[in-house]
Parts: C-alpha cells; sequence; structure tokens
C-alpha cells in the first residue's frame, strides 16, 4: 500500500469511527440497553447493520485491511445514516468512483431509511423509479425474497419481469398481463421524468426492447402511470395467496420510493401476514419480487 493510500485508508478509519459515535442505537432500531461504554453504536453494532464480519469492520477502522468494495461503502453509508455528500466523501476516501445516484449502490435517503425503520410491523423496502430493490426491512425479505443481490440490468426488477419467468412466480398468472402494463407505464413514466442524457434509463428500455417482444408491443403504446397504489395478489410459499395494497411515498426527486404493504380489507390477508414474523424468510425464486 502506498503512502498516500495508507493516507487515505487512515483517514477512512477516523471517519467511520467519528460517524459511529454521533447514532445513538434507538436512531437504527437496536436496543438501547442499560450499560453503554460508548456513546454511539459499538462496532459490531455497525457490522451487523452493514453485513459485515466484525474483523473485517475493525480492520476498517483501524485503516488496515483491504479495500471495500462499492456494496460494501453503500451499505455502511446507510448503516451509519450519512448524508449523500458524507457517502461520497467516504468513497473517495476508499478510492472507489463514486457511482451515480441511480442502480444498486445508490444512496438512500436517510429520511427513508428512518420512515423504514419505524414501521417494524409492515413489510416495507425502498427502490429506485427504476425498480432496483436498495434496502427491505425483515418482514419484506419474509414476504419476497431477498432483492437486494441482484448487479447489473438485472438489479432491476422490471427487468427480471420481463426476461426471467422465474420473477413471475409469485404473482398468479391471471395478473400477469395487469402487472405488465403496469410496470411499463411506470417505466415510461420514470424515464421522461430523467434527464434525456440519463444512460441507466435508456440502457434499460433498450435492453428490455431487444430482449421481450411482449415489454417492446408494451412499449410502443404509450401509456404513461406512476405506479402510486396498487392492489397485489401475491403467492407465498408458506402462506398462500396473500392480498394486499402496495403503497408507495416518493422522494422528492422522484428517485426513490418507500413502499409498504398492508392487507387488503375484506380478505383474509390480516392474519396471514401477522404470521409472516412467524414463518420467518421462505427460500423464494431467485428472481422473485415485487414493485
Amino acid at each position: 500500500m502506498d503512502t498516500m493510500a495508507s493516507a487515505k485508508y487512515t483517514e477512512l478509519g477516523a471517519f467511520l469511527r467519528s460517524r459511529r459515535a454521533r447514532i445513538r442505537p434507538g436512531d437504527v432500531g437496536l436496543p438501547t440497553g442499560p450499560r453503554r461504554r460508548v456513546p454511539g453504536l459499538r462496532r459490531d453494532e455497525v457490522a451487523q447493520l452493514a453485513g459485515a464480519s466484525v474483523d473485517y469492520y475493525n480492520e476498517l477502522e483501524r485503516g488496515a485491511g483491504s479495500q471495500p468494495s462499492e456494496q460494501m461503502i453503500a451499505a455502511l453509508a446507510r448503516a451509519l445514516r450519512l448524508t449523500a455528500d458524507e457517502r461520497d466523501h467516504l468513497y473517495h476516501l476508499a478510492d472507489r468512483p463514486v457511482p451515480a445516484n441511480a442502480g444498486a449502490v445508490s444512496h438512500v435517503h436517510p429520511g427513508m431509511l428512518d420512515l423504514l425503520q419505524r414501521m417494524p410491523s409492515t413489510p416495507a423496502q425502498v427502490i429506485t423509479d427504476l425498480h432496483v430493490t436498495l434496502v427491505q426491512n425483515p418482514l419484506a425479505v419474509a414476504l419476497l425474497g431477498d432483492q437486494t443481490g441482484f448487479r447489473g440490468a438485472r438489479a432491476s426488477f422490471v427487468h427480471r419481469w420481463f426476461t426471467e419467468p422465474e420473477a413471475r412466480r409469485l404473482y398468479p398468472e391471471a395478473d400477469h398481463g395487469i402487472q405488465s402494463r403496469a410496470f411499463v407505464a411506470d417505466l415510461r413514466a420514470a424515464a421522461a421524468r430523467r434527464a434525456a442524457r440519463d444512460g441507466e434509463a435508456r440502457e434499460l428500455v433498450e435492453s428490455l426492447l431487444d430482449r421481450s417482444a411482449e415489454f417492446a408491443a408494451l412499449w410502443n403504446d404509450h401509456d404513461v402511470a406512476f405506479r402510486r397504489n396498487d392492489r397485489k395478489r401475491l403467492n407465498h410459499p408458506a402462506l398462500g395467496l396473500v392480498e394486499v395494497n402496495c403503497l408507495n411515498l416518493f422522494s422528492e426527486d422522484g428517485r426513490q420510493r418507500l413502499l409498504w404493504f398492508t392487507p387488503a380489507v375484506g380478505t383474509e390477508s390480516a392474519g396471514l401476514l401477522d404470521l409472516l414474523g412467524v414463518v420467518g424468510t421462505q427460500e423464494l425464486a431467485a428472481g422473485g419480487g415485487a414493485g
């Protein structure tokens, strides 16, 4: 490691320690406990929130160890509730290029994360306007499966919907046509809202036009409508058919959405959703999900 890189990694460790010290456990949904010898989070708590090993995170704070990946930096930024400027600073210190505000490593607004953390009894997740899942709470994982591990074009659930048959398994076949039309209309609205030079939306649309005749036909209809409130039927592997209302809260720039799922009135879904915490996460299809 050269001298300049070593200095940056030392600064990275100091920066992580400073951000960790300012966060109270209750701010991120962790129990406070009667005895805490540090004012903020412990190292093991940050590691838990970021999905890293404690040893690895300790090395980062020491300014040693391997260079963190973009995914790890994004996870640390979310765990530590960093602002956009702080997140970018973390990328610079790690000698990683700051990603565009899109895709699977997008910075989640701290306010969105705070709301998500305050919804422990409701399945909820934050997605981008191109239906890339950024973060889920445990009940959303139990309902939909873990949707945060996809990269490239596959990170978009819309892309998986039109190119991977397994992605549709969570929906009854009778609903596929309705969902396809809604996804395309929403994507057209989102793509138009972005700047004309935005490459991510253009590449997603071009890939889908090339790979899916169904998408191409629906795209040529020029329907446009943001998805704000949907009623969905989901085939859960353990609970069976669950009917939910999917509600959306948009960020100011429209690039991110907080989705949460409530039981549809007049159905037995309230009781089924109550069982999610008992059932826990199931082995859903690798491409499954809902957006």
